[in-house]
């Protein structure tokens, strides 16, 4: 076995027993009909991105199963959406790994895979909505606000402060921890390409 993929296994088990566990022990919940944020329950996955496309899929797999013996059903269908947003986030950082160097590609970067994390929860949402399997009250308060505000821009937000998170953590480790995408950033600087 190469030591690549015993490396990158390691990883994915560790990031996807934090995604199960950050849900469980974070005290502060918020549930708002059918959007719900926990501080930093993205970050193992947004942490996937920096190792490999592979891993980053793996990791929001896993969470996502963490979530569906955790949460309810829309909640954890919502956490299985991640996938789409970890495999294009670490593809995209798998193939330009010197933006981490910059901070407004990041930010740009930050958003982009926001908007497309907050897109893939709403629709996900929007099909259960839809399809009449929500709570009463999330059509008391209407599409727009249940779905649109609180799914849509509510984890619009939620995934910007937990990528903050998740990229500051990466600052610290990258190097000591041999993330792929900064050890391929490192060679580059040293190339200077």
């Amino acid at each position: 076995m190469k030591k690549n993929s015993v490396q990158s296994l390691t990883y994915a088990a560790l990031l996807i027993a934090l995604g199960i566990m950050i849900p469980m022990v974070m005290p502060v919940r918020i549930v708002l009909g059918p959007a719900s944020y926990t501080l930093a329950s993205h970050v193992p996955v947004f942490l996937a991105m920096f190792v490999s496309p592979t891993v980053a899929v793996l990791v929001a797999l896993g969470t996502a199963f963490g979530f569906f013996l955790t949460t309810p059903f829309i909640i954890a269908m919502r956490a299985l959406s991640h996938v789409i947003f970890a495999f294009l986030g670490a593809l995209f950082l798998s193939k330009r790994p010197n933006i981490i160097s910059s901070p407004k590609k990041m930010i740009a970067f930050n958003v982009v895979i926001g908007l497309i994390h907050a897109i893939c929860e709403t629709l996900v949402v929007t099909i259960f909505f839809m399809n009449g399997r929500l709570s009463a009250e999330t059509y008391t308060s209407g599409f727009f606000i249940s779905v649109f505000v609180f799914v849509g821009i509510g984890g619009f937000i939620h995934s910007l402060v937990d990528f903050t998170i998740a990229f500051t953590i990466a600052e610290k480790i990258g190097t000591k921890f041999k993330l792929p995408v900064y050890l391929a950033a490192k060679q580059r600087d040293k190339r200077g390409v």
